[in-house]
């Protein structure tokens, strides 16, 4: 009798170490497909004259959201499916792209109302492998996302330069300059909530080479009130600290899903180095994703920047033709020196890969949009900015 226990354990156990295995092998490749698709006109490829291209080929271009790292995928090869990897940003010529680290997202979001009691990260960390630390500590799963991108740009052999401070940034423009085979890459935190309420983790964030956070995410947290969260109310006390210790470092304010009336707190009292970086305009896409263009012309005359987002209910579309209506919007509205692109890739986007935005750059052609703003809005307003906000 013990002797068939013991059997019947050995192959229970034998049963879950295969179970295990195949999740670990399969099921992380098959979420990352089936999340981070494309329709199939996008994947062939948009129409792209010979005057785009060779404007395009011509621009320095800078994407400030994408939630690559997220993902069980190496930033350095190329990949047949995903929005982002250094092949694909080699082809769509992306001189510098902001990476965001999520550590927490409810079941079932949406843009209406979510509370912060239910988290699907967990589920998708446990899936991945990610470090058992990581798996009930947001700050852990932020710094193990921040990791990530530190070993792909030391195993880049000088293709994928870390970005943390002015220097850094005019290496890789410099060295793009000269012919380089280089892409730069920022660290932003899609949400504040691996801070954990504790205001020394904002040091712990800088020192792991975050340079961007914003407040929250699809949830109020210990910062303040989501713009899709359950308060609807401003920042906390601490949220307040915690945003003057960040400006005070040199960390970039990104106001992203948090609600209006904590980006207008924000606003009286924060004079710059801030940006929303993916989202749209409220009168060209009426939604609740999208906040007020009042909201946008203050933050644009505090010197942000406003990074337009790919997916439908930004744009009201998901077409380049969709998006760079969004964006000939926000040339009209604030200027081109306070709008940039802010993909949402690897997250939200059906619309299009980094390979292919030059279908953007004909759009905007299409929409006549000049050359000049075309320049600003693709990269050159984000290039300013950051030589402008990131710390020496």
């Amino acid at each position: 009798m013990k002797k068939m226990i013991r059997i019947t354990l050995l192959t229970l156990v034998t049963l879950l170490v295969i179970i295990y295995i195949g999740v670990r092998l399969f099921l992380p490749d098959f979420i990352d497909r089936k999340q981070n698709t494309y329709p199939p006109h996008a994947s062939a490829g948009y129409h792209v004259s010979e005057q785009a291209n060779t404007l395009h080929q011509s621009l320095t271009i800078m994407d400030w959201h994408a939630d690559t790292l997220m993902w069980n995928r190496n930033l350095l090869v190329a990949h047949d499916h995903g929005h982002v990897d250094l092949p694909k940003m080699h082809l769509g010529n992306v001189a510098l792209q902001m990476f965001t680290t999520v550590t927490k997202a409810p079941n079932h979001l949406n843009f209406e109302r979510n509370e912060a009691t239910s988290d699907n990260i967990t589920k998708l960390a446990i899936v991945e492998g990610w470090p058992i630390n990581t798996w009930a500590s947001l700050k852990q799963r932020a710094l193990y996302q921040a990791e990530k991108l530190h070993e792909f740009a030391d195993k880049s052999q000088g293709k994928l330069h870390f970005i943390t401070s002015k220097n850094d940034l005019e290496t890789v423009l410099t060295g793009r300059t000269e012919g380089k085979d280089i892409t730069g890459a920022l660290l932003g935190m899609e949400g504040a909530h691996p801070l954990e309420g504790n205001l020394d983790n904002i040091d712990v964030m800088w020192d792991a080479g975050y340079r961007m956070i914003g407040l929250t995410h699809f949830f109020d947290n210990e910062l303040g009130s989501s713009l899709h969260g359950v308060d609807q109310a401003g920042l906390t006390d601490f949220g307040r600290e915690a945003v003057v210790k960040m400006r005070k470092k040199g960390i970039i304010i990104d106001l992203a899903h948090f609600s209006e009336q904590g980006v207008a707190e924000v606003l009286s009292f924060i004079d710059g180095g801030i940006v929303v970086s993916h989202t749209g305009f409220e009168g060209h896409c009426p939604g609740p994703r999208n906040i007020d263009d009042s909201l946008m012309k203050a933050i644009a005359a505090k010197g942000g920047l406003i990074g337009i987002g790919y997916w439908k209910p930004a744009a009201c579309g998901d077409t380049p033709a969709a998006i760079a209506s969004s964006i000939k919007y926000g040339i009209e509205l604030i200027g081109a020196d306070h709008v940039a692109l802010g993909a949402d890739w690897d997250g939200s986007v059906e619309a299009i890969s980094a390979d292919k935005i030059a279908a953007i750059t004909q759009a905007l052609l299409d929409l006549n949009v000049s050359e000049d703003n075309i320049r600003q809005v693709m990269g050159g307003s984000s290039v300013a900015f950051l030589r402008k906000w990131l710390p020496q």
